[in-house]
Order: structure tokens, then sequence, then C-alpha cells
């Protein structure tokens, strides 16, 4: 699923219990901070949404793969998530 934000494009890749809210999502994107990422990962809990940035690059330290782990170790458990990847 393609969706259209005032920040650019992304391709909705995952998302658990429709978390994905294109307000909330506009609300808290900071483009100095997310722009240069590839992915983005957000979670909700208690209806408040954090979202953190990942590399395509497996160099990076955070890349597309540490976001299992990310998910698994750093978002409250059983919340739900979406991963966005940003279309260039």
């Amino acid at each position: 699923m393609i969706i259209e934000t005032q920040f650019g494009n992304f391709t909705l890749i995952d998302q658990t219990k429709d978390a994905f809210d294109i307000v909330k999502f506009q609300e808290r994107y900071v483009p100095e901070t997310f722009d240069k990422y590839d992915y983005i990962v957000g979670d909700v809990a208690s209806d408040l949404l954090r979202i953190k940035g990942f590399f395509d690059n497996t160099k990076e330290k955070r890349n597309l793969k540490t976001i299992p782990d990310y998910i698994n170790e750093t978002c409250n458990f059983a919340c739900g998530y979406f991963i966005l990847k940003r279309i260039k």
C-alpha cells in the first residue's frame, strides 16, 4: 500500500493493530531527523506514537535487519506497530 504524506511517499510494509494513523504520523515526523532514513518504524502504546528511523545499508548500526530486534526489545509488549519504506 502506498502512503502519500507531506514528507514524501512511503510503502506500508507491515502493521499490526491498525497502528498507522497518517495524522499522528505527520504530527510526530520531524524532517530534519527522519528524512535521511530508508525505513520508518512507528509503535503505539497508550495512544502515543513513537517513531524511529532505520537505514537500508547493512553497514549502518540501525539497519533493516535490526528492525525485529527493535520491535521485540524496545517496544511495549503486544503494542501496535508499523513499518514504512521510503519511496525515492
